[in-house]
């Protein structure tokens, strides 16, 4: 089968098309015929091992990569099952989490797949997985009640989003900060309120939120205090410009050290892919509350244009990678 591989650490250069032996399923897993594959920033931390304090886990590998075939969302046709899996069968539409989605073939656990929303494309559904299930995560730390003031910074990302529909399909008034061009996107995603960050800070208005949800950390602890309730709580998602060797874990622990001492909470998110999570998502996509958005599509063989758009050209939404 066709796959993007890599065998050393580095840039988009060490990612190439190969043709590689389809893997076999565990017996708690699900072969899935790959039809389409998010791209979000997990892929670029895995293609170049940074934070390099993540080369500790065996998802990555400390000098090479653990596992050579890049991506994680999937959204396809079961080819095959375990044997202990009982809930799918070959045939069925799937979305989830697969590790090495960017290949033609991949294998998943049958708790991290749900059924496919049947009004959503291969290409939309990919894009739901693992950016959805964080931004739904991530609001649950504290869910928003209906008419508290909620901020998602990194708004028009993938995971940003998700976070700007949901919060406003719990009731909440949502403010949400993106770049030049991307005002209109957010808005029509459910958001009161735009801050574009190139004109505005986010400390300008006189806004105290209940929430925040930060998906582009690179703002400080003092800001982020400054706009936020004296019983607030933010949530940190990923650490993107926060440095190659600790990648804002510095501060999450910051945060959850100032936490013990004050009212407001700073929490770090750690989103696994559950299956229960998906078929919420699910639910809500089936029911209008939220939608993907999808920036472009790029076929598997231009996998690596795709995490370097990702990288340098602020998508709006996912990126998905058609196989």
């Amino acid at each position: 089968m066709k796959a993007i591989v890599q065998h050393a650490y580095g840039s988009t250069d060490t990612l190439h098309l190969r043709e590689i032996d389809r893997p076999v399923p565990r017996a708690d897993e699900v072969l899935v015929e790959v039809r389409a594959a998010g791209v979000d920033p997990s892929v670029w931390h895995l293609m170049t091992g940074r934070p390099y304090i993540a080369r500790l886990s065996p998802q990555l590998g400390v000098r090479r990569p653990a596992h050579t075939v890049r991506g994680w969302d999937a959204a396809g046709r079961v080819e095959a099952v375990g044997a202990e899996v009982t809930a799918f069968k070959p045939g069925d539409e799937v979305f989830g989490q697969c590790d090495g989605s960017f290949a033609e073939y991949a294998c998943g656990k049958a708790e991290q797949l749900a059924a496919k929303p049947a009004s959503l494309t291969f290409e939309q559904a990919a894009a739901l997985p693992v950016s959805g299930v964080t931004a739904l995560q991530g609001l649950d730390v504290a869910r928003p009640r209906p008419g508290q003031k909620v901020l998602v910074i990194g708004a028009s990302g993938g995971v940003g989003t998700y976070a700007v529909q949901l919060a406003a399909h719990y009731g909440a008034e949502v403010t949400g900060v993106c770049g030049p061009g991307a005002a209109e996107l957010v808005a029509s995603l459910g958001a009161t309120h735009v801050i574009d960050y190139t004109r505005e800070d986010i400390t300008a208005r006189s806004v105290r939120y209940d929430f925040v949800l930060d998906s582009a950390g690179n703002r400080s602890l003092s800001r982020l205090r400054r706009v936020l309730a004296p019983r607030g709580t933010v949530v940190f998602v990923g650490g993107e410009n926060a440095g190659p060797v600790l990648g804002g874990l510095d501060r999450w622990v910051r945060g959850l050290v100032l936490s013990a001492f004050v009212g407001q909470r700073f929490r770090p998110l750690f989103a696994v892919t559950r299956q229960q999570d998906l078929l919420t998502l699910k639910a809500l996509v089936e029911a209008g509350a939220i939608a993907p958005v999808v920036d472009r599509a790029y076929p598997l063989a231009e996998a690596a244009d795709a995490v370097r758009h990702l990288e340098k050209g602020h998508p709006r939404g996912k990126l998905v990678v058609t196989i």
